[in-house]
């Protein structure tokens, strides 16, 4: 067997790669939201049957993350990534097809089964190739895609859906993410330098059980779920409070992701180079507190013209990125380098399984009224708020061991 500290590529090219799959990946998880309106009218659903839609495929992402901790660190880490990529694929071409409610939510089942897995498999490859002094910097850059799926991914998809239905979107992701797929087949490396210790011989539930007793590997759980909890509570619902109460057109939807993303692109990259400047925690720390006040205020927006929505949104979009470039930072830092696909497993499957808890949560607050206005947005804010102070709070005892 080969084993392989660093790829024969450069670290750059590498970076590019795995902010691709992150791309895709994002874009197929952040396109329901800007969506919901229409999906609400094509498929005749409600909020809280819009919100199964996502729900399913956050739950759907947490059981694929369960299973990837019982293989991920079995395996080299290209055979894995072009394996699970592959499944994704196939998952967003079903979407694209899907006739109707029922086999839409099976499709974002499939789609939700493989990209819990990518996640872990991007901040694996990160924690295993790139050095501590620079993983900062390399996360803010992968995370980098969330922003870049708002700037390109989002107003694309948004526009297909206007001159098409709601499968167009789809269909320019399945053939985004056949082209990522074609760049990783011919070029990502062979990554075995997880393999080459006893820890990857270790049976699973030995693994499990040393997380169980890791009053770190706990913190660090605690940490990620509070903070997706703050997060995906308001996200998927912001499209839909901003054309129904805020009293923006579909067509103005794009707009708002198109600035906010803009933004977020480069308080990414800035929040990444912070990251590696100040430290995790300490970055942390001050994004979140930030992001407290624009997530208030997006949730209680009232009718407003479209200039100031924007300037709302756009500083809500770059706090909510920034949080998460030394949250993920932090998260890869927890855990030795041998356990580390193993953790990221059980993290993602802990992000993912808060995240349809936030949905959830969020569905069961917020009432729609005969015109379609929602209401008590605002007491899904206070919930984010209340998530983003506790997770700041687990934030400060968690400990960096490599």
């Amino acid at each position: 067997m080969q084993s392989t500290s660093k790829p024969m590529i450069s670290e750059g090219f590498l970076i590019a790669m795995l902010a691709a799959i992150n791309f895709t990946h994002i874009m197929d998880f952040v396109i329901m939201a800007p969506l919901s309106a229409t999906l609400k009218i094509a498929m005749s659903i409600s909020t809280k049957e819009f919100g199964y839609l996502v729900s399913i495929y956050t739950f759907a992402a947490a059981t694929g993350a369960l299973i990837a901790f019982f293989k991920i660190d079995k395996y080299d880490r290209r055979t894995a990534i072009i394996f699970v990529y592959s499944g994704f694929i196939i998952a967003n071409i079903l979407c694209a097809i899907a006739p109707q409610y029922k086999f839409f939510m099976l499709a974002r089942l499939f789609a939700g089964l493989f990209g819990g897995v990518l996640n872990v498999l991007i901040m694996s490859v990160i924690g295993d190739v790139i050095p501590m002094q620079r993983r900062g910097k390399a996360t803010g850059m992968v995370m980098a895609a969330f922003s870049a799926a708002s700037v390109i991914g989002i107003p694309s998809g948004l526009i297909l859906a206007d001159l098409f239905d709601y499968h167009a979107p789809f269909w320019l992701l399945s053939i985004l993410s056949a082209l990522v797929g074609i760049t990783l087949l011919l070029k990502f490396p062979s990554i075995q330098s997880h393999m080459e210790t006893e820890g990857n011989r270790t049976p699973p539930l030995e693994i499990l059980k040393e997380f169980v007793t890791n009053q770190n590997v706990l913190r660090a759980l605690l940490f990620i779920f509070l903070l997706m909890i703050a997060g995906f509570s308001v996200v998927p619902f912001i499209s839909d409070y901003l054309v129904n109460n805020v009293g923006l057109s579909t067509k103005e939807l794009k707009y708002v992701y198109l600035c906010g993303g803009l933004a977020t692109v480069v308080s990414s990259i800035l929040i990444g180079r912070l990251t590696d400047k100040l430290g995790k925690v300490k970055t942390f720390v001050m994004a979140a507190f930030v992001s407290i006040i624009p997530i208030a205020s997006v949730t209680v927006l009232p009718p407003l013209p479209l200039k100031y929505v924007l300037m709302f949104n756009v500083v809500f979009f770059m706090c909510f990125g920034a949080r998460f470039v030394p949250a993920m930072t932090l998260m890869t830092s927890c855990v030795q380098p041998k356990r580390r696909g193993s953790f990221l497993s059980i993290s993602s499957a802990i992000q993912q399984l808060a995240s349809g808890v936030a949905v959830m949560i969020a569905s069961f607050i917020i009432v729609n009224d005969a015109k379609g206005a929602l209401y008590n947005f605002g007491w899904v804010g206070v919930v984010a708020c209340t998530a983003t102070v506790l997770s700041i709070i687990v934030s400060l005892r968690l400990k960096e061991v490599s």
